[in-house]
């Protein structure tokens, strides 16, 4: 997946758990956990600027883009 969440890292840097970040953001540990392990499909934007603020992060902190080595670039319109 091109898109890797670096919530680990944060977290890390933050020295904050998985569980205190789910209180301060009001979401579910086990979703947080799908955020954490990389297997989220999606994040909606709330969410995102949630965990930004109690982190005091910005979105990049979070998300990196790593394109496919087989992927070819898009055409530009």
């Amino acid at each position: 997946m091109p898109i890797i969440v670096r919530l680990d890292v944060m977290l890390a840097r933050r020295k904050m758990s998985l569980s205190a970040l789910a209180a301060a953001v009001d979401i579910t540990l086990a979703n947080l956990s799908i955020l954490k392990s990389d297997k989220a499909k999606a994040i909606r934007f709330s969410t995102l600027e949630a965990i930004c603020q109690v982190l005091e992060c910005q979105p990049g902190d979070l998300l990196e883009f790593v394109p496919d080595e087989d992927s070819s670039p898009r055409p530009s319109h």
